[in-house]
C-alpha cells in the first residue's frame, strides 16, 4: 500500500456475519449469479476506480473470505475482531492506509453485488470534480414504506437556506424509536429543521452505504464517531453530521438505477437480486438465442459474453436453452446446439456445432480437465458424462449411459458410435462406428471388427464377473435367505 500509483483507495466492508441470512456461509461469500458478492463488488470497484488499491475489512470467518478473495496486487485485509458497526469497520480499515496518503478514499459494502463499474466511475468523477469533502451515493426506494429498511437521506427543505443540502443520515431503526407525537430536529450550519416521524419514514431517498472522502478529512474525523443510537453501534454515516458541524462540505450523488445499490440481509432479498440479474441477462439474450423459461435458467456471465461475441461474428446461432438449464463458466457454446430441460453443464466443456443435450443430462469436469463433444452428437435424457472425455462427431448416447474419463485413463469415443441400454464406460477407447449395448467397459480398447457376414460386430452384455452369488437364492425353491 506504500507504493500507490493512483489517487484512490477503496475500502470494502466484508466483516459482517449476516445473522438474518441464517447461514454458516459468510454473508459476502453468498453468490449472485454464480459469483460471490464480495468478488462482484471488488471487481466493479477496481474497474470503476481504475486502480487495484483495496482494503478489505474481514471479521467473521475471516480465513474463508481471505481465501475467496485470494492474493491480489495492492490489496490488504483489515481484521475487525469485534463487529461494532460500519463506523468501527472503517476505523479498522483506516489503520491500513498510510498517514501520508493525500488521495481519496471510497467505501463500499461487500453485499452490494449488483453494483456496476460504470456507476462507480460516475460516482468517482462526480466526487473528483467537486469541492465536497465527503460524498454519498443515494438511491430511490420504490417499494412500500413498510419494507424500506435503509437509512434515510435527510436534506434541508426547499424553504430553507441551502435547500437540498444533506443534513444527516438517519437509520431506519432509530427512526422507528422516535416519538410519533414529537418532531425530530436536525441542525444544518446552526439552523434547526424539524421533521415528523411519518415524514422521515416516507422519505424514499435511501443511503446505499457507498461513500467518498478526502483522505485527510477522513483521517481527522474518523475517531469522533460515537455509538449514540438504538443499536449501540458506531455508524459510519454519522460522519455526515460530524462533517457538517465542522464546517465541511457534504454532497450527494443520486443514482438513477437504484437496483444496483441493493444489499442483502436475508435470503429473500438475495433471491430478488439473483432474479434481477437473470432478467437483465434474459433481456440481452432473448433476441439472440431461444430461452424456454426466462425465470428458470442459469448461464454464466463468461458464457453469455461468448454468445454475444459469437452472434456478432457468425450471425444466427439457432441455440435453444430449456427450462431449468445450468451452464457454468468454462462451457464453450456453438451454433445450432440444443440444451434440454434441467440439463447441467458444469466445467470445461467444448460443444461443437449442432450438439443436442437431452433433458436431465449431466455433463461435468474437474477444473483441470476438458470434455469435448463433436459435431451433430446427441445425448438423450438422463445420461451422466464426466471427466476427461471426448465424443466424436455424430455419436448418439441413449438413455441410461454413464461415461467417466480420468486424467490417467481418458475416454475416447470415435465418430458415429451408438451407445445405449444401461451401460457404464470408464477409461476406455472406442473406435468409430461401434454399437455398444448394456455393457460395462472399464479400461478397455474396443476395436472395429467385422463378423463373418461382413458387418461391424456389435458389443452386447459385456459385464464384469459377478460377486456374491452365494448370497442369492431363488425363494421359489425354499425359504432360506442370505442375511447379515
Amino acid at each position: 500500500m506504500n507504493k500507490v500509483k493512483k489517487q484512490s483507495i477503496a475500502v470494502i466492508l466484508a466483516a459482517g456475519h449476516g445473522k438474518r441470512i441464517k447461514s454458516e456461509t459468510p454473508k459476502v461469500a453468498h453468490t449472485i449469479w454464480g459469483i460471490p458478492s464480495v468478488l462482484r463488488v471488488s471487481g466493479s470497484v477496481e474497474d470503476g476506480l481504475g486502480c487495484h488499491n483495496q482494503v478489505i475489512v474481514i471479521g467473521q470467518k475471516a480465513n474463508d473470505v481471505m481465501e475467496l478473495v485470494g492474493k491480489k496486487k495492492n490489496t490488504v485485509f483489515a481484521y475487525q475482531k469485534v463487529q461494532r458497526g460500519t463506523g468501527h469497520a472503517l476505523q479498522t480499515a483506516v489503520k491500513k492506509i498510510p498517514k501520508s496518503w493525500t488521495g481519496n478514499v471510497y467505501v463500499f459494502p461487500g453485499d452490494t453485488g449488483l453494483l456496476k463499474s460504470w456507476l462507480v466511475n460516475d460516482f468517482r468523477k462526480s466526487f473528483e470534480n467537486s469541492d465536497y469533502d465527503m460524498m454519498l451515493l443515494s438511491g430511490t426506494y420504490e417499494g412500500p414504506v413498510e419494507t424500506n429498511y435503509y437509512g434515510r437521506i435527510v436534506r434541508v427543505p426547499e424553504s430553507g437556506e441551502g435547500a437540498g443540502e444533506v443534513i444527516e443520515i438517519l437509520q431506519h431503526k432509530d427512526i422507528l424509536k422516535l416519538n410519533s407525537k414529537r418532531e425530530c430536529v436536525s441542525y444544518y450550519h446552526g439552523k434547526p429543521y424539524a421533521f415528523t416521524k411519518t415524514e422521515l419514514l416516507k422519505n424514499n431517498e435511501f443511503d446505499s452505504g457507498i461513500l467518498a472522502f478526502r483522505a485527510g478529512k477522513l483521517m481527522k474525523y474518523i475517531n469522533k464517531i460515537k455509538a449514540e443510537n438504538v443499536q449501540g453501534e458506531i455508524y459510519m454515516t454519522d460522519l455526515v453530521s460530524i462533517f457538517n458541524k465542522s464546517g465541511l462540505k457534504v454532497g450527494c450523488f443520486q443514482s438513477k438505477n437504484s437496483e444496483m445499490l441493493l444489499g442483502f440481509n436475508n435470503k429473500s432479498t438475495l433471491k430478488k437480486m439473483e432474479s434481477i440479474v437473470r432478467q437483465n441477462y434474459y433481456e440481452i439474450l432473448k433476441d439472440i438465442i431461444s430461452i424456454e423459461d426466462e425465470e428458470d435458467f442459469f448461464i454464466a456471465e463468461e458464457v453469455i459474453n461468448d454468445i454475444i461475441k459469437l452472434d456478432k461474428k457468425i450471425g444466427p446461432l439457432d441455440i435453444f436453452i430449456g427450462s431449468g438449464c445450468y451452464i457454468s463458466k468454462g462451457v464453450k457454446i456453438n451454433k445450432g446446439i440444443t440444451i434440454g430441460r434441467n440439463a447441467c453443464l458444469d466445467g470445461n466443456i467444448i460443444l461443437s456445432e449442432n450438439v443436442k443435450v437431452g433433458e436431465g443430462v449431466h455433463i461435468s469436469t474437474y477444473p483441470e480437465q476438458t470434455l469435448i463433444i463433436g459435431r451433430e452428437t446427441e445425448m438423450v435424457g438422463g445420461n451422466i458424462i464426466k471427466g476427461n472425455t471426448t465424443l466424436g462427431d455424430n455419436v448418439r448416447i441413449e438413455t441410461g449411459v454413464n461415461i467417466t474419463g480420468s486424467d490417467e485413463f481418458p475416454v475416447r469415443i470415435g465418430d458415429r458410435c451408438l451407445i445405449k441400454g444401461t451401460s457404464y464406460i470408464f477409461g476406455s477407447i472406442i473406435e468409430p462406428d461401434m454399437c455398444i449395448q448394456h455393457s460395462v467397459l472399464v479400461k478397455q480398447r474396443i476395436r472395429k471388427l467385422k463378423n463373418k457376414n461382413g458387418e461391424i460386430q456389435n458389443i452386447k452384455y459385456i459385464l464384469p464377473k459377478a460377486e456374491g452369488m452365494e448370497c442369492i437364492q431363488n425363494i421359489g425353491k425354499g425359504n432360506k435367505r442370505c442375511v447379515e
